[in-house]
């Protein structure tokens, strides 16, 4: 049986000017395989092939050699080509873009953007695309604690956790004390095992490990000092909120990161913020 979605191996049974029709050896369908869809190959009769089957642009049953970006009961991250008032219609490599029904979008999808959809065959056989795609991720526990990897962020909990495609296709959490910069549906995120939960989800996080993380944000910190001759309105006594606001960083870090700083002579803190050592010493000079 000829399955539309997917790549199907099958016979070439005969040539006509416009392409060779393939067969199926064992359910005798035929398809097309136009010319324009040839790629430059050259067929023989009886030759074994395989070829992608899907609805073309003029609405009929055909094959191509070209390769698609997604195939049928997969997941596949996909870029939005546009959107109409029956829905949204996603880039996947061939002549005839894929459909996002209205009722199969959790959130809007902006054009040009990328998201992680899973592709699936509508009541008319044609192929579809859904954003609803959790129930289609793997769990796994193939990943070392530590371990990095590239991440898709499908979707946010009420508690302002994002939920994780790891490598789009396993189950994933970032909780969101673990993130500091804006991050949106949509976006590929470099993240870190942390830890497996009891239903096999995986705990990730956006940050380093602590000691290279503290290291990076004491060069923000020397960074910001010395664009702003030498002082910031910032110290250990300054909000989370500014904190997160201005460095992307917890207060936790951010105090830890100063009495490193503080300890290697390079500033100090007073009531109005902190300064670099140096240029307040070359001040009082």
């Amino acid at each position: 049986m000829i399955e539309v979605g997917k790549f199907n191996k099958l016979s070439v049974e005969s040539k006509k000017d416009h392409g060779y029709y393939l067969i199926d050896d064992v359910s005798k369908e035929r398809v097309l395989l136009p010319n324009s869809s040839l790629e430059g190959n050259v067929l023989e009769i009886g030759e074994k092939v395989i070829a992608f089957i899907y609805r073309d642009s003029k609405d009929r049953i055909i094959a191509t050699f070209k390769k698609p970006l997604a195939e049928v009961d997969n997941l596949a991250y996909l870029e939005v080509v546009s959107n109409t008032n029956i829905g949204s219609f996603i880039n996947f490599g061939l002549d005839r873009d894929i459909l996002v029904p209205i009722k199969e979008r959790l959130y809007d999808l902006i054009p040009g953007k990328k998201y992680l959809f899973y592709i699936y065959l509508d009541k008319t056989n044609r192929l579809a695309a859904t954003t609803d795609i959790e129930k289609y991720l793997e769990i796994t526990d193939k990943y070392k604690i530590n371990e990095e990897a590239i991440g898709t962020v499908y979707g946010f909990q009420q508690s302002g956790n994002i939920m994780i495609a790891l490598e789009n296709l396993y189950k994933a959490i970032i909780l969101k004390n673990e993130y500091f910069d804006i991050i949106n549906i949509g976006d590929n995120l470099n993240i870190r095992v942390k830890k497996y939960y009891e239903d096999g989800t995986i705990g990730v996080t956006t940050r380093k490990k602590s000691r290279e993380e503290r290291d990076i944000l004491q060069e923000k910190i020397l960074k910001y000092l010395k664009e702003n001759n030498g002082f910031m309105p910032y110290n250990d006594k300054s909000s989370p909120e500014d904190i997160k606001r201005v460095f992307n960083e917890s207060k936790n870090y951010f105090k830890k990161s100063l009495g490193n700083l503080m300890k290697k002579k390079l500033i100090f803190q007073d009531e109005e913020g902190t300064k670099l050592l140096e240029n307040y010493k070359i001040h009082k000079k």
